[in-house]
């Protein structure tokens, strides 16, 4: 997966792709962004990482043929309604979830409706 966004290479964060070669004498690594290969210099390394599992929050923009969702109340404070239909809404074609009752009933319970102390909107009555 790649961790930051390389606008020379044009990859961006959060895209996934496959490793196909390893070159140890050209210490360069290739690899597989839907069928376009990207080479990255040893040096480079840093901004790519395996991701055998990846969060919401790295999935958002990204679909995946399969989504296995774990909902377990023992972060029960990231357990949300935006978060659990970011979740399932990155599946195009199952979706599992794998959980507690009382952890999915939370989560589909709790909206972040925190109310944000920006001062926008005196800011914006002032007059100029």
């Amino acid at each position: 997966m790649q961790q930051t966004n390389d606008y020379n290479r044009e990859v961006f964060n959060g895209d996934l792709g496959t490793i196909l070669s390893i070159d140890t004498e050209e210490q360069e690594l290739t690899v597989d962004y839907a069928g376009r290969p990207v080479v990255y210099d040893y040096a480079d390394l840093n901004e790519i990482t395996l991701a055998f599992a990846v969060s919401i929050h790295k999935s958002q923009g990204s679909e995946y043929p399969v989504v296995i969702m774990p909902l377990y109340m023992q972060h029960f404070m990231m357990l949300s309604r935006n978060l659990f239909y970011t979740g399932l809404t990155r599946a195009r074609k199952l979706a599992i979830v794998v959980g507690s009752k009382k952890a999915i009933s939370l989560a589909v319970r709790t909206t972040n409706d925190q109310q944000r102390y920006t001062r926008l909107w005196q800011r914006l009555l002032q007059p100029i």
